[in-house]
């Protein structure tokens, strides 16, 4: 297979022929295992087998037709490759704490809409799942499905610098925030002078800048023009990430698998989301945005230094 053409290969895999073998090489020593068998699976079949279901969201239409690979394999297959590419997060998802950084992602995000001091567009996306056989209550989320609430943090170009994929469809986006290590280390002043922005579903705080309720002035007007602008690059990331991994969205199916492995499947294709944007693949086309709910109003006293720092933004505007 990794002998036809690119088109072809990312049309199946969502990625080139260079990235598959760069793939295949470094998750080859975690898939190859001694066997009695006379025709173990190689490596690169056990990859693409893999990405295939990630791309596609099944495993009949895409894997048993052209790699006569049975579905209980599959099953044996899919949770070591799943394994070896979560080993590669440090690597492709990485949180901008150091001032290098910082410096670029504020100027990604200040080129949207002159929003100054941004280090991060967040949101929470829900991916759909079976009921689970325990605490199903906990998955049903405000649409009345189950699912998986998945924080997502990107810069100006929907790369991922962070995700949180393990709480239950039913969390508030504000309580997975505040139990992040991402919302801890912010809360304790790791980053200065730099904010994420969020909707009115997130608390006002020195560092989350979120929207205006009811603007006035054409200053504050402004302020919300280029918060909406800005903000609005994670929604068009969570369509890319959706529009290439199909198992993570509706059209694709609901993911038949315990919590625990559907989270590692979303976190499995967030790396390989960034894999393909740090390689320069041209982003897929974004169906439609899915339908969402207003956000639930964050809970909580107002923060006084939070509203100062919006306070002076707002007057730059």
């Amino acid at each position: 297979m990794l002998a036809e053409s690119d088109e072809w290969l990312i049309s199946r895999f969502r990625l080139p022929r260079p990235i598959l073998l760069h793939l295949c090489n470094i998750l080859e020593p975690n898939l190859t295992r001694p066997t009695r068998r006379s025709h173990a699976i190689p490596a690169h079949l056990q990859v693409l087998s893999v990405l295939s279901f990630l791309a596609t969201g099944t495993f009949q239409r895409e894997i048993g037709d052209r790699s006569g690979i049975s579905q209980p394999t599959m099953s044996r297959i899919l949770p070591a490759v799943l394994n070896g590419i979560l080993k590669l997060v440090p690597e492709y998802i990485t949180f901008p704490y150091n001032a290098q950084r910082q410096v670029e992602v504020m100027q990604g995000f200040s080129a949207i809409a002159n929003m100054p001091g941004v280090i991060g567009a967040i949101d929470c996306t829900h991916v759909c799942i079976k009921a689970p056989s325990g605490d199903a209550f906990a998955y049903i989320n405000r649409k009345n499905f189950n699912s998986v609430n998945v924080q997502l943090i990107c810069d100006a170009k929907c790369v991922l610098l962070n995700v949180v994929a393990r709480w239950p469809g039913g969390t508030h986006d504000a309580f997975i925030l505040r139990n992040s290590a991402v919302g801890t280390r912010l809360e304790d002043g790791a980053v200065r002078n730099g904010w994420l922005i969020g909707d009115r579903g997130y608390p006002l705080t020195p560092w989350l800048m979120t929207p205006l309720t009811n603007p006035q002035t054409p200053q504050e007007l402004a302020y919300n023009e280029a918060h909406s602008a800005t903000r609005a690059v994670v929604e068009r990331t969570n369509g890319v990430l959706k529009a290439r991994w199909l198992c993570l969205d509706n059209k694709g199916g609901t993911l038949l698998y315990a919590p625990g492995k559907v989270c590692k499947i979303i976190l499995a294709c967030c790396v390989l989301h960034n894999v393909a944007i740090k390689q320069g693949l041209p982003l897929p086309e974004v169906p439609n945005a899915e339908e969402r709910l207003p956000p639930e109003p964050a809970l909580g006293p107002q923060n006084a230094p939070a509203i100062q720092t919006r306070q002076r933004l707002v007057e730059q505007f």
